[in-house]
């Protein structure tokens, strides 16, 4: 058979690319700057949903990766709460196998085209890489090259499935398709569970689809993955709501032996100031949910949602970049986040930040809404608001935002999101009264097995949380898995 040209040469290059890490020494590598992802410019991406970041070349991934030190002790793996294996992954890109990469990644990690968009690596992994630690150097780009592998692998059309144990015949209930819920349905489906995935939305991928943006993060992405779930043999119903649909002990008796509880934390916050219930003022999680799942932007459709041109987003969290940007998408001539602390403060990823202000987003920081009003048909058109300043830090350790007397004043608007928190979503805890809860309304867990007061029901994510990253409820997932699949086997053989 003959072989290409094009084939011999990729050989070439990654035989040389083996030579070349073998030659590499330390100090070559340390001296390697970091790698700067591209990004479409801001006044092309606002017309549109098209996603921000456009990855990295095979050639930018490669030099990335050669700036990994291997380290005897990679600490990078304990900052991933999936427990990625870092540096085999990075290894594989730098000797070119991309294919084997991308495996290494589903070893662990059941939605590594997600995290490699929408991850605090910051915070996480690469805030524990060598560089950060010791060198006080820029991290190694991991999350960029976590979305390289998962990417390529996508492109290239040879998609690996995890290998699966053969079935045990022992049914799993798995309610919410969110991140939480997805990963523990693909570590529960690798020991040969029969798993399914009940989702109440009429799209199956939780938060991951009505909470993120397609800007940051692209339906389809998510899609390729759910699809390598069901390649796994996990099985999911949409429009079935765990409690009104059918109740824990409806699906007892339908033979289900173990349940996850990952239904996230839905239910929106509002302040509870003056105006708040005027036409215009929705909570970020109904804003995005009509604009990412229902296609509220579209004046066609059964429910559209009208955003204004003077928009103001309350809160400083990464929804509440995604809500402002989006109002920006749909024609906001003046979009405004509003947040009672500085910018240092602020728990949005710094990417987000910088991303929002290249979009023409107004930051008024130190300023809190104290009131609303609105025009004769109850529309809001006002939000009063009141300049505060820092005083000592509060539980969460960042310093308490306090009023200045005499200092508000009145900003024009015509739609209001507010992202302020969530709250768990309360339908599973009120329809198990022996459910233990906290007064938060959390489910309450053990903290290592993620075991609930009802001892084959597991939960993890927000609704144990309360609101929390990706990766964390990731992590809940699989922990959770773990501890379900050895408290089912003991079961089984006591």
């Amino acid at each position: 058979m003959a072989v290409s040209k094009a084939y011999l040469k990729e050989e070439r290059e990654q035989e040389w690319r083996v030579e070349v890490r073998k030659l590499l020494k330390n100090k070559e590598r340390t001296a390697l700057p970091r790698v700067k992802m591209g990004e479409v410019e801001a006044r092309e991406r606002i017309c549109s949903n098209i996603e921000v970041n456009k990855g990295l070349s095979a050639d930018e991934a490669v030099n990335e990766a050669r700036r990994c030190l291997d380290c005897p002790d990679p600490t990078c793996i304990s900052g991933c709460p999936v427990e990625i294996n870092i540096p085999k992954f990075i290894k594989r890109i730098e000797q070119g196998d991309f294919l084997k990469a991308a495996r290494v990644l589903k070893e662990t990690s059941t939605l590594p085209a997600v995290c490699g968009r929408v991850c605090p690596q910051e915070k996480q992994c690469e805030a524990k890489c060598f560089y950060q630690l010791k060198l006080k150097n820029e991290p190694v780009a991991i999350g960029y090259l976590e979305r390289f592998a998962a990417d390529y692998e996508r492109e290239s059309g040879q998609i690996s499935v995890p290998e699966v144990a053969p079935a045990n015949g022992i049914k799993i209930a798995v309610i919410g398709s969110g991140p939480a819920g997805l990963t523990f349905a693909g570590d529960m489906a690798k020991q040969g569970y029969d798993v399914t995935v009940f989702e109440a939305l009429h799209e199956i991928g939780g938060v991951l689809k009505y909470g993120i943006p397609e800007f940051r993060l692209p339906n389809s992405i998510v899609d390729v993955e759910i699809d390598n779930l069901k390649r796994m043999g996990v099985k999911f119903e949409n429009n079935f709501i765990v409690g009104r649909t059918a109740s824990i002990e409806d699906l007892k008796e339908e033979g289900f032996a173990g349940f996850f509880t990952g239904s996230g934390a839905g239910l929106p916050r509002f302040m509870n100031i003056p105006g708040e219930n005027y036409i215009g003022i929705l909570s970020s999680n109904e804003y995005l949910t009509r604009v990412n799942l229902m296609d509220a932007a579209n004046p066609d459709t059964d429910t559209p949602v009208i955003s204004g041109k003077q928009v103001a987003v309350i809160g400083g969290g990464n929804t509440a970049m995604d809500s402002v940007r989006t109002a920006r998408r749909l024609g906001a001539e003046r979009a405004m986040i509003i947040y009672r602390r500085s910018m240092e403060e602020m728990p949005a990823r710094v990417e987000e930040i910088k991303h929002a202000q290249e979009e023409g987003i107004e930051f008024l920081t130190l300023t809190n809404p104290v009131a609303y009003f609105a025009d004769e048909k109850g529309r809001v058109n006002k939000v009063r608001v009141q300049k505060m300043e820092l005083g000592e830090p509060d539980a969460s350790g960042r310093r308490r935002p306090m009023p200045v007397e005499g200092s508000e004043y009145d900003i024009d608007v015509d739609t209001v999101v507010v992202s302020v928190g969530v709250s768990p979503n309360p339908l599973i805890p009120s329809s198990l009264p022996q459910l233990e809860t906290t007064r938060w309304g959390t489910i309450v867990v053990d903290e290592d097995k993620l075991q609930t007061s009802i001892p084959e029901m597991f939960a993890g994510g927000d609704i144990v949380r309360g609101g929390a990253t990706v990766i964390l409820a990731m992590g809940d997932g699989r922990n959770a898995a773990a501890a379900m699949h050895k408290y089912l086997q003991d079961k089984r053989n006591a």
